[in-house]
């Protein structure tokens, strides 16, 4: 039986804008074989889109919550989001 591949948006409060955050998050989501995008909001937070099975899903919430040493995360909310079929592989964007 194969997994089915879900879809989460996460929203990243804290000291997470000039730190080296969103190369963290790519990497994260490179290693664990997630597609989607990441990218700084004007905001302050840093949201990420992600795209693969649950507990993978899950692994990358565990590191967002830790984020890079530079880093300070005070929060991140999780929503589930609707599948974006393009998605291919994990890259940084633009912001906002």
């Amino acid at each position: 039986m194969t997994e089915t591949n879900e879809t989460r948006r996460y929203l990243v409060t804290g000291r997470v804008q000039g730190v080296g955050f969103r190369w963290f998050v790519e990497h994260a989501a490179v290693q664990l074989g997630l597609a989607g995008w990441v990218r700084n909001r004007a905001d302050g937070r840093v949201e990420v889109l992600a795209s693969g099975p649950r507990q993978k899903l899950h692994d990358l919430y565990v590191e967002l919550k830790k984020g890079p040493r530079a880093s300070r995360v005070d929060n991140v909310e999780v929503e589930d989001a609707a599948p974006e079929t393009n998605l291919k592989s994990f890259r940084i964007e633009g912001t906002w």
